[in-house]
């Protein structure tokens, strides 16, 4: 099992893991894409250094896509047409989640992030079909699971290169939800 809080010390072994199970170099990548959140602090930015690190060592540029968007992705095509939302484990007892659209095998959001307990969720919100950790973890909350839990990186470079494709700019801007808890002195000092 791999540690939650290690994400450092795994992240380039994997990726040198992926590339060589796909037989390439890091000479044939030509684009770096990364999930920019909503997530923990320390997760997003082991990813997104790593990532930052990776495209400006090999001369590329790097695009960042937000979490959400990735699962909404997979959901979309088993949704099929209509209302969505996609709501995955923000601790705390929280999720972050989003509303979508899902329109011709596409999603289409509706509803910028945000990061909620879900029993706060209006009941017309959490009654379409979810997709995330959301169900797994409040089943009692979301009763129509869409059968997508994890951020794929397939899904989340397929995208990317469709956004690419399009001309969306795709900064690499953490989306961060809450206020860390990590506070300055002169913050502890105000609370």
């Amino acid at each position: 099992m791999l540690d939650a809080r290690g994400h450092t010390e795994h992240l380039a072994p994997l990726v040198t893991e992926v590339l060589e199970s796909a037989e390439r170099s890091p000479a044939d990548v030509t684009d770096v894409a990364v999930g920019t959140g909503p997530g923990p602090f320390t997760g997003l930015r082991v990813g997104m250094v790593t990532a930052l690190v990776f495209g400006h060592a090999r001369g590329v540029p790097v695009h960042g896509v937000c979490s959400l968007d990735a699962l909404a992705y997979d959901a979309a095509a088993l949704v099929g047409e209509g209302e969505f939302l996609v709501a995955t484990d923000a601790r705390r007892k929280e999720v972050y989640w989003a509303r979508y659209a899902a329109r011709n095998g596409a999603a289409q959001r509706l509803t910028e992030p945000a990061v909620d307990r879900p029993a706060d969720l209006p009941e017309h919100v959490r009654a379409v079909p979810t997709a995330g950790r959301g169900p797994l973890l409040f089943p009692e909350l979301f009763r129509s699971v869409v059968p997508v839990h994890d951020v794929q990186a397939t899904s989340l470079a397929a995208l990317a290169a469709q956004r690419l494709a399009a001309g969306v700019a795709m900064p690499v801007e953490p989306l961060y939800l809450r206020r860390p808890d990590a506070l300055t002195t002169a913050e502890r000092a105000r609370s």
